[in-house]
């Protein structure tokens, strides 16, 4: 484990998507204190500003870029700026996330999912996409980061579309872990329960093209207290929460140990486990069939 934080990311450049406030400004801000050149990005231009002059007050050499993440030229151009003013990238952040609107599956709304994908999914694809060849050029190694969440570990009730996008999310950086190792480039998921943001007001932010086209099915009045109350709930929770602050710090200490999940609420290890239980238990079930039991012995394909 390195024992010097500054020696490690000093003179090298991160790149954060969702970093006008939360959890991106936070990491944006420990970063910087260590000595990185600090890229912050976010749809919302107002925050953005706001953001960099707060970072600039620090002494950190800041660049802010415009970015809507559902956007994959927005995030090459992003990259594009990044090297044009720091000359490398080195870690790559996928924060930017929405939290979805509660509700039974099948009242979904189908724009609210396609956003949801788009931006919890497809944001974390394009980022990858857009940094991890300017991470590779240099030979330098790095760091991805994609922000996922303890609900990428356990699925939630009625918050199906985060849940499944952030379980994605975890997956995908189990096989980029993989496939990055060789090029010396670290990847972790970071899976926080609940932190003092603004995940639940996301929908401030929700891009025109998500605007309903179809007409939503009809919402029961009973099930239209329940989502006020469950919005009412979600709120309190993450007003509750641990702050960014903290977060951020615990990022830090888990990547100079290799972490490749990034924990920050040991409470919940009973409650991401109880999968665990079940898989075994599953397993259990499969080495009894009469089916399948026979295949046992069988040689573990490497994919």
């Amino acid at each position: 484990m390195p024992q010097n934080n500054a020696l490690t990311y000093s003179g090298k450049t991160t790149l954060i998507s969702g970093a006008a406030g939360g959890i991106g400004f936070a990491l944006a801000k420990e970063f910087g204190e260590l000595g990185m050149n600090v890229v912050i990005a976010d749809i919302d231009e107002a925050a953005l500003a706001s953001a960099k002059m707060q970072l600039e007050s620090l002494n950190i050499n800041v660049l802010a870029c415009k970015l809507d993440v559902t956007d994959f030229s927005q995030w090459q151009a992003c990259v594009e700026q990044t090297i044009a003013t720091f000359g490398m990238l080195h870690m790559l952040v996928n924060n930017a996330g929405v939290g979805g609107v509660p509700g039974k599956i099948e009242q979904a709304d189908h724009d609210i999912w396609r956003w949801v994908i788009d931006v919890n999914l497809m944001g974390v694809v394009y980022g990858a996409q857009a940094a991890i060849p300017e991470i590779k050029r240099h030979g330098e190694g790095g760091w991805i980061v994609n922000v996922a969440s303890m609900a990428g570990m356990m699925g939630v009730p009625y918050a199906s579309s985060y849940s499944a996008t952030k379980a994605a999310v975890v997956s995908m950086t189990e096989s980029w872990a993989v496939e990055l190792k060789s090029h010396n480039i670290q990847v972790s998921a970071l899976c926080p329960a609940f932190v003092k943001t603004r995940i639940h007001e996301s929908m401030r932010n929700k891009q025109d093209k998500y605007k309903s086209s179809t007409k939503s099915k009809e919402i029961a009045p009973a099930d239209k207290d329940r989502y006020k109350k469950n919005f009412g709930q979600a709120a309190a929770l993450v007003e509750s929460g641990i702050a960014p602050e903290l977060l951020a710090k615990r990022v830090v200490e888990a990547l100079n140990s290799g972490q490749m999940y990034i924990f920050t609420h040991p409470n919940y290890k009973e409650v991401a486990g109880y999968r665990a239980v079940m898989i075994d238990k599953a397993f259990d079930d499969a080495q009894q069939s009469e089916l399948v039991k026979h295949l046992i012995d069988d040689d573990i394909v490497s994919l």
